[in-house]
């Protein structure tokens, strides 16, 4: 965006620069020939800012891809942790009924004292 400031006010400073009516006309170069002249820098200075806002629209619109990139891939993570988690809690689960069950039998087998 800097960028982008800096060559409009660069190409302000151009075009104020050319659209000033010099002190005393040349006699030697035609005011048409001027014209077309002042015409054809002035139509390359907007075309050159053209290219650069189009330059730069596309690093931001790369730049909002990756951001989006980047937000997806932690929604993914974070998905696959939460899943993680559950899985963990039912493994937990199961191995403690496992273990209350082969306890229990165990228990029930012993002699009471």
């Amino acid at each position: 965006m800097k960028k982008v400031i800096a060559t409009l006010i660069a190409g302000l400073f151009a075009t104020a620069a050319f659209a000033q009516t010099p002190a005393a006309p040349a006699a030697s170069v035609p005011a048409k020939a001027e014209a077309v002249h002042t015409k054809a820098v002035a139509k390359a200075e907007a075309k050159e800012t053209k290219a650069v806002v189009k330059a730069d629209a596309k690093e931001a619109v790369a730049a909002a891809d990756a951001k989006a990139d980047v937000a997806s891939a932690k929604a993914d993570a974070k998905a696959a942790k939460a899943k993680a988690h559950h899985k963990a809690g039912k493994a937990k689960v199961k191995a403690d009924a496992a273990k209350a069950a082969e306890t229990a039998p165990a228990e029930a087998a012993a002699p009471a004292k």
